[in-house]
């Protein structure tokens, strides 16, 4: 058992052992029953007091052993994770997670799962473990943590961190763990330092040295730990809690100055500025954060700095807020320049013009993709009708037919316009059926048909019948006339 590299091997040699086990403690058993019996009938053999008088004494030649092989045959039963855990490790001794649940064997017991986790940052590689070899240097410090020996668990960690990990990701996971650690003991002046010195870049004599040494082999990831932006995002959570201002902002830059940063990072950065009142570094951050990433994860950060910037200012400063709406819209692509776009009409609205706050609709319109046009058009419309009134709607009603719009969406704003005609009093609209496809034309004109000839047998504001069938026969003979033409293809 010893031996076996093979779970199948393993089970048929546990399987003969303990059923040779379970035979003995029988046959054993059984003796002793006829033992029994022999004492009560008075026959022993000359042979048996001799050797009885000799090997008496000698534990041995007991033959009496039934509760030491009993004993036996339990503990092999208890064992068999543990054996069978051999096994598996024989296999791959670089399983992580087989090491794990060797320590989990030995729940209760802390000197064993400390021999354990000793054997096992002993023998797995980093280069070659299946899993995350960080964890074990983990659980080993949070098995003396759990114990009430914070030196002993610094140790461990301090160990953990000169390893050679595969990934610096790793790396900076030991290091969090070791601050949070500190964190939880009320230690925040060591967590703070800790991550100072995790952070901090490898000096030119240091970086000298790993080179030398390290020849052909891989830079160590202790080289790249200051650019980890894991250990950074930590760093500057720690700071905002327990540090000053000036030293979360000195981290901040820290990581803007390495590149590492994130969008998130940006809106954080200025979002702690804007705290403390320090609104124009704050739109000093949000420049530098649209200056470094594109869409789209740009977007972020281009509604978080329009937002606030007009929030912030309103009238006071509305042409640069009309430069910054400007430039935002520029930059973006059709598929996310919908919300600027809203954002600047509403600004416009709000502390500029309504005349431009159209023109900014407009503008819109021709930016947004295909499938949004038709209701960026509804939109405008909308707004034109409450700022304007409803007549001016017709001219964006007009533009929208003549835009380019799908058939299905053009059909569907022609009823809207003739809809709003009617409501107008307006029986005619010849507009409605001179920028359209032929067959489309002939099937609007159709529909406004009938929307004229309902209104005409539900209004009572014509004074005679002949004022009231006008309306119906132009759209009748316009249609007629379209249609004759459309079938000769003229």
């Amino acid at each position: 058992m010893t031996t076996v590299v093979t779970v199948r091997d393993f089970s048929v040699i546990f399987d003969a052992y303990s059923q040779f086990e379970e035979s003995m403690l029988a046959y054993k058993m059984e003796n002793i029953d006829l033992s029994d019996d022999e004492g009560e009938n008075g026959e022993v053999s000359t042979g048996v007091k001799f050797e009885t008088m000799i090997l008496r004494g000698f534990w041995l030649h007991d033959d009496n052993d039934v509760d030491m092989r009993l004993a036996r045959l339990e503990h092999l039963m208890d064992r068999r994770p543990e054996l069978a855990n051999n096994v598996l490790l024989r296999q791959n001794p670089h399983n992580v997670e087989q090491w794990h649940r060797r320590v989990k064997l030995f729940e209760g017991n802390p000197t064993r799962q400390i021999l354990t986790f000793t054997e096992a940052v002993r023998t797995v590689d980093p280069m070659k473990a299946v899993g995350k070899p960080h964890t074990l240097w983990v659980a080993f410090a949070k098995l003396y943590e759990n114990h009430k020996d914070l030196d002993n668990a610094r140790v461990i960690f301090d160990r953990a961190v000169q390893v050679n990990f595969k990934t610096v990701d790793h790396l900076a996971s030991i290091w969090c763990e070791w601050a949070e650690m500190e964190l939880r003991h009320k230690k925040f002046d060591k967590a703070l330092a800790l991550m100072q010195w995790a952070t901090a870049v490898p000096s030119v004599g240091v970086k000298r040295i790993v080179a030398t040494d390290m020849k052909d082999s891989q830079e160590p990831v202790q080289m790249t730990l200051h650019r980890c932006l894991r250990l950074w995002a930590f760093y500057v959570d720690l700071e905002e809690s327990l540090g000053s201002l000036e030293s979360t902002r000195a981290v901040y830059d820290r990581i803007l100055d390495l590149k590492i940063a994130t969008p998130q990072i940006i809106i954080n950065y200025a979002m702690l500025l804007e705290e403390h009142k320090y609104f124009e570094d704050a739109f000093q951050i949000y420049e530098r954060g649209v200056k470094i990433f594109k869409y789209p994860h740009v977007k972020d950060i281009w509604v978080a700095y329009l937002s606030k910037f007009v929030k912030r200012y309103g009238t006071i400063k509305l042409e640069r807020a009309r430069e910054l709406f400007e430039r935002a819209v520029e930059s973006a692509p059709a598929e996310s320049v919908k919300p600027l776009y809203l954002q600047y009409a509403k600004l416009e609205e709000d502390y500029g013009l309504a005349k431009r706050a159209m023109k900014v609709y407009g503008q819109a319109t021709e930016a947004v993709p295909a499938n949004e046009k038709l209701s960026m058009y509804e939109l405008y419309i909308a707004r034109a009708a409450e700022i304007f009134g409803i007549p001016k709607t017709r001219e964006i009603y007009e533009q929208t037919i003549q835009s380019g719009l799908p058939d299905k969406d053009v059909k569907a704003m022609c009823l809207k316009y003739a809809e709003l005609e009617k409501r107008l009093g307006r029986l005619f609209v010849p507009v409605l059926s001179t920028h359209l496809p032929l067959n489309l034309q002939i099937h609007v004109l159709i529909l406004i048909s009938g929307i004229v000839g309902m209104n005409l047998r539900c209004s009572m504001a014509m004074k005679t019948p002949s004022e009231k069938c006008f309306g119906l026969k132009e759209v009748y003979l316009q249609a007629t006339v379209r249609h004759i033409l459309y079938s000769r293809n003229i």
